[in-house]
């Protein structure tokens, strides 16, 4: 009798974490050279398959394009690496105050990451290079509708990690995604830290799960064209960036919200350049397809605009991008004020920045609190009035919010998962990364003494004849008593030998006419053999 399904996930579970908490226990002790090169060895082979696992991702999926896909994979693999590849995550990685504090950086073990069936491909790269860029060892959970895509991203960048050093059951995925096995995972004594991307019920179970959690809310994001913007630059921004991927990243824009000297300028744009905009009748066809039983219907996410009208019932021309309808309000009365991962925009006409600010608040507030928005305008004085009133922790300015979000056309570090802070019920405000998958370890000497006495009270200042005197380099020693630990080669054997050899004879007793302490113990040995 084959055992029910939920049984069989449980069980997968509980065997690729002990997998990968054995893998890890040996990977924590690896030196920072080795992490290096596996970490740039995953990212290379992940960069090379981009496209293969894009069109695996869109054909199983059935949500967004490929082509952005590869786009996505190009970006979750080489320039997730090039943000983190100078990052130090083993032995001292810093020294502050002089030398009175120094930080040690500890692995945290083994990391469940919850993957979306929106972004699976790309988001497994990301999670697989932040977490063994960090030491750690990864078991994921693939979104039931995203399996076998997931799986084979992972199965790319762990071959790749295995043939650079890495140890063989680093990077495990379950191949029997259920609720109960991902609670399993979640719960699992032996998992350290959960990486939550998905949806909102989702993130909320992996904090409630008892173990602690990174997790991500949704985006329901306003984009603002204040009247001083380039218009024309603002317009093909937000069709660019609601367009990506037919709108399947949490941070694509939601809404266009418009200054009304510049509307009738925007409109005529827009609809030159592939925006539709729904009449009445079609408004209430569109409302009907996007939300069922008022929540977002899955057969319109990350459809391309054509054929969402032809599943609303209506049609659009070819040359349709993105389907645009008027809106008036925020909230449950105007449906498609909500997020809807697909190329809808809901349209706002407001007459000035405060009003537009107001109406930004009001969609972040429905849906959107803490994640993303995007402002394009000219006046920098009224950028720095959105920057510090909105309830966003991601102001964009004059790109695409979708894209400038992750940190693809901004500065921001590259990610796919983005906090929404304690707003939108998250623990972090920022861009995850690897830097916030270690545990930091602080070496701390006195600075405020109680007693006095001479003793050691920095790195820079140790004691002539301590053994730590070593001209600033006992950072340097600290090291070596990691590599030595690990039981791994010293990066410079010949300094080494020279340091163990002038430390033999610093430190060589003399016993009578020129006897050593080695002397005399081979005298002793011969006397009883």
């Amino acid at each position: 009798m084959e055992l029910d399904k939920d049984i069989r996930s449980t069980q997968e579970v509980r065997d690729l974490v002990k997998k990968a908490k054995a893998a890890q226990l040996e990977f924590k002790h690896y030196n920072q050279a080795q992490v290096d090169k596996i970490v740039k060895a995953m990212a290379d082979a992940g960069f090379e398959a981009s496209e293969r696992l894009a069109k695996m991702a869109h054909q199983e999926t059935g949500f967004g394009k490929w082509e952005d896909k590869v786009v996505k994979n190009q970006f979750g693999s080489r320039d997730v690496y090039n943000s983190i590849k100078e990052l130090k995550t083993v032995g001292v990685i810093g020294v502050k105050e002089g030398g009175k504090i120094v930080n040690i950086a500890e692995p945290m073990g083994v990391v469940a990451a919850l993957i979306p069936s929106t972004n699976p491909t790309s988001t497994a790269f990301f999670k697989s290079l932040i977490s063994l860029k960090t030491r750690n060892a990864i078991v994921a959970s693939p979104h039931p509708r995203a399996v076998n895509c997931t799986a084979e991203a992972l199965k790319v960048v762990s071959e790749a990690a295995v043939a650079a050093g890495a140890p063989k059951d680093l990077i495990q995925c379950m191949t029997i995604p259920t609720l109960e096995g991902t609670e399993a995972l979640m719960k699992h004594r032996d998992v350290a830290v959960i990486l939550a991307t998905g949806s909102t019920p989702m993130v909320r179970a992996a904090y409630s799960a008892g173990t602690p959690a990174y997790g991500v809310g949704s985006g329901n994001v306003p984009a603002f064209i204040e009247r001083s913007a380039n218009y024309e630059k603002a317009v093909l921004d937000i069709i660019s960036g609601t367009t990506f991927d037919n709108g399947t990243l949490c941070s694509s824009e939601q809404s266009m919200i418009v200054d009304r000297p510049i509307i009738e300028k925007v409109r005529k744009f827009a609809s030159e350049n592939g925006a539709y905009f729904a009449n009445a009748e079609e408004k209430i066809k569109l409302e009907k397809a996007v939300l069922k039983d008022g929540r977002i219907n899955p057969e319109i996410v990350g459809k391309c605009a054509k054929t969402i009208a032809k599943y609303a019932g209506f049609s659009v021309p070819d040359s349709t991008k993105v389907l645009i309808a008027d809106c008036k309000k925020v909230g449950k009365e105007e449906p498609l004020s909500v997020e809807k991962l697909s190329p809808v925009l809901a349209f706002y006409s407001v007459d000035g920045w405060l009003e537009g600010c107001h109406k930004c608040i009001d969609l972040l507030n429905f849906g959107g609190i803490g994640h993303t928005m995007a402002i394009h305008s000219n006046d920098q004085e009224i950028i720095m009035k959105f920057a510090l009133e909105k309830p966003a922790f991601r102001i964009i300015v004059n790109s695409p919010s979708s894209l400038g979000a992750v940190g693809y056309t901004t500065a921001l570090n590259p990610s796919m998962t983005l906090g929404v802070g304690t707003w939108g019920g998250s623990i972090i405000s920022e861009n995850v990364t690897a830097k916030h998958l270690m545990n930091i370890k602080t070496l701390a000497f006195e600075t405020n003494p109680i007693n006095k006495g001479g003793a050691v009270n920095s790195l820079g200042n140790a004691q002539a004849g301590s053994k730590f005197n070593t001209s600033g380099s006992f950072t340097q020693q600290i090291e070596e008593r990691l590599r030595a630990r690990a039981g791994n080669p010293s990066l410079n054997s010949e300094s080494s030998f020279l340091q163990k050899k002038s430390y033999e004879e610093t430190n060589k007793k003399v016993y009578g006419s020129g006897l050593s302490e080695s002397d005399i113990q081979k005298i002793i040995k011969d006397f009883n053999s």
